[in-house]
């Protein structure tokens, strides 16, 4: 159940020489998960954190908001037909009360980076289901996330470090929560992106911390619009990542008020969407001092 890598044989090659050696590799099984006793997804995921994982997912799916709307979380007993457990069933189980949306048809529109449909059906779903705004650019309660790009460029090492598995196997993706003032709230690991963000949400929702209102995702890959999608319905204000945004992520972000950071790498980084909240005047300072 537990698993997070296996080991396998391996030929290696190293100039010339051939050997054999067992090699750590990460584990990936497929996971399903149900609802209220109803399959709903499978995705495939690395053993581990797979109640948070679930819980995360239907968080971006609109359909959990807080810890008061899980009621629990369980492996499905007889999972094969022998009636043997493979703890890759998970039944969500929602309190009474909570309405659950007609996730079949959200999902083909805007859960899967790579659909076909037209994407002002992808942003409009988002906007109409997320439970916070991530705006705040016209004034509120709080002020707004206020980030030195210094800040943001410590991030992906800080990421790096804390990558346990990666140093075993190199064959992990990871997403980290910061808050504001630099703490490492949470990280995760999975052979997917989404995964690993998923997990970080969920463990969220279970410890009542949604909103994640203050907070910076990171990401150890591309920012996709999946990635985006799944900040926003976490009421996360700032996303980032060591690669590249995709158009619809950037027109997701512009749409919501989510700051998007892309290739962020060393000192360099490209900011797509919510500059409000990057202290750009103090990096141009920086700039013109070295100059």
């Amino acid at each position: 159940m537990g698993r997070v890598t296996e080991r396998r044989k391996v030929i290696r090659i190293r100039d010339g020489a051939v050997s054999t050696r067992p090699d750590t590799l990460v584990a990936e099984e497929p996971m399903e998960i149900r609802l209220n006793g109803k399959p709903l997804a499978i995705t495939m995921r690395t053993p581990g954190d797979d109640f948070a994982l679930a819980a995360g997912f239907l968080v971006s799916e609109g359909v959990l908001a807080e810890r008061s709307d899980l009621q629990n979380i369980v492996y499905c007993a007889g999972a094969t037909a022998e009636g043997s457990n493979t703890y890759n069933v998970v039944d969500v189980r929602t309190a009474p009360g909570v309405e659950i949306p007609d996730i079949t048809l959200e999902r083909n529109v805007y859960t899967t980076s790579s659909c076909g449909l037209c994407g002002k059906a992808s942003l409009d779903a988002v906007r109409t289901t997320a439970r916070w705004a991530v705006d705040d650019t016209h004034g509120g309660d709080a002020p707004p996330v206020r980030l030195d790009p210094a800040f943001l460029a410590s991030l992906p090492d800080r990421l790096r470090a804390a990558q346990r598995v990666f140093d075993r196997t190199g064959g992990l993706h990871a997403a980290a929560l910061f808050g504001e003032d630099g703490e490492l709230l949470d990280v995760r690991e999975d052979v997917g992106r989404h995964n690993a963000v998923d997990k970080l949400v969920g463990r969220a929702l279970q410890n009542g911390s949604l909103p994640l209102s203050r907070a910076v995702l990171l990401v150890s890959g591309r920012a996709s619009f999946e990635l985006a999608q799944k900040a926003v319905m976490a009421g996360i204000p700032v996303l980032a990542a060591v690669s590249a945004p995709s158009s619809l992520a950037v027109d997701l972000a512009a749409e919501t008020g989510l700051t998007l950071v892309g290739f962020l790498r060393g000192a360099s980084m490209n900011v797509y969407a919510g500059e409000h909240r990057i202290a750009l005047r103090a990096a141009a300072a920086v700039d013109q001092g070295q100059g």
